[in-house]
């Protein structure tokens, strides 16, 4: 086993893709892109210490993927990699781009039998077209297209890094202090994912498995007198509402647990504890935003959603329909996709003796399916 760590930087936004999804978290099958890289080079390299740097909302979710070390991004490249080094005490660190998924054994052997030869081992392409920089011409003989994965010295990469100058990659930073560096062949295959169209070049992923998720959710909230009421997203018309640390919208706190049900992502409490002040009197339907923007980001799709409301009282007919067009603007799927039941409970139970309302939601999930968006 070799002296090395691998990180994995994968702290990004992917704004440059153009979907709801996060690139790093497109399925190959079922794997999310970046659990799919790291247990291709786990195993390849065999290696143990894979640190992954992931934006800091996602990383309580990545830890039911894998278990790797998982360290909070930067809002650039370079400090998200000085966050990772400060857990890396091997002699050497190997550092990718997660959207650089399509690595190839014999790239990765050139990659290994070169550790050692320098500071850093740095990966390229040629050039075939012709270089022109601000009208004139460039020998492209002597142009590098630089990849990644790159291998340093751990020491060396740590101390040039050591500044405030923004470097794009590793060797560039190694280059400014005067590092030695060793150029191997790179891939074609190598292509790294910044646009959806990338997705077309390349051949090691499958698209994403046609399962269906589904998630319960199940809430109550008791009445309170001289409070506003919202139920689904809606303002009811009655002189009371509910007791609670948010607005209490217990339709909408159902099928947030639904949905986080259906990815296998805990509860609202978690997510938003009524003992954080920054959810105090909280609009619901922002708080399902949040979830939705979450469910989408990591790579899913709703399907539909079904919710049951059990009160005596208030009437809830005559909101249906406003209800199901709130909740439609929010999950972003047609009013058809959405159904909402009412029901008493015949006055038996803390329902039927009108002290409060129960909900219960079933949220139908899928994983996004890239590879339909590629062929538009």
């Amino acid at each position: 086993m070799p002296d090395l760590t691998l990180i994995l930087l994968g702290a990004g936004n992917s704004t440059r893709f153009g979907i709801k999804a996060k690139k790093q978290w497109l399925r190959s099958e079922d794997e999310p892109l970046w659990l799919f890289l790291a247990n291709r080079l786990k195993n390849k390299l065999n290696i143990n210490n894979i640190i992954i740097v992931a934006n800091k909302n996602e990383i309580p979710y990545m830890k039911n993927f894998g278990n790797f070390t998982y360290v909070e991004g930067g809002k650039e490249r370079q400090l998200s990699l000085k966050n990772a080094l400060k857990k890396v005490s091997t002699k050497y660190v190997m550092v990718s781009d997660i959207a650089r998924i399509c690595l190839e054994d014999k790239f990765l052997d050139r990659l290994m039998e070169s550790i050692g030869a320098a500071d850093i081992i740095v990966p390229y392409l040629n050039v075939s077209d012709t270089v022109h920089y601000q009208d004139k011409l460039i020998d492209r003989s002597k142009v590098k297209l630089i990849q990644t994965p790159q291998i340093s010295r751990t020491h060396v990469l740590k101390k040039a890094l050591d500044n405030d100058t923004i470097f794009t990659d590793d060797s560039s930073a190694v280059l400014a202090i005067g590092g030695s560096i060793k150029y191997i062949k790179g891939s074609q295959k190598a292509v790294k994912l910044t646009y959806l169209k990338d997705l077309k070049s390349v051949d090691c992923i499958k698209p994403p498995l046609k399962d269906n998720f589904c998630g319960l959710g199940y809430d109550v909230h008791q009445f309170k007198e001289d409070k506003e009421m919202f139920l689904g997203g809606v303002k009811i018309n009655v002189s009371y509402g509910f007791k609670a640390h948010s607005d209490g919208d217990v339709a909408l706190h159902a099928l947030c647990d639904a949905l986080l049900g259906a990815i296998g992502y805990g509860d609202i409490g978690e997510l938003f504890p009524d003992n954080d002040m920054r959810y105090k009197d909280a609009d619901s339907k922002e708080l399902l935003q949040k979830v939705v923007n979450f469910l989408y980001s990591v790579g899913y799709d709703i399907n539909n959603v079904d919710i049951t409301i059990m009160a005596q009282k208030p009437k809830i007919t005559p909101y249906k329909e406003k209800m199901k067009s709130s909740i439609s603007k929010i999950l972003q799927i047609p009013i058809n996709k959405i159904n909402i039941k009412a029901t008493t409970t015949e006055k038996l139970g803390f329902v039927g003796r009108e002290e409060g309302v129960a909900v219960q939601a079933i949220s139908s999930i899928s994983y996004f399916d890239w590879s339909k968006e590629i062929l538009i």
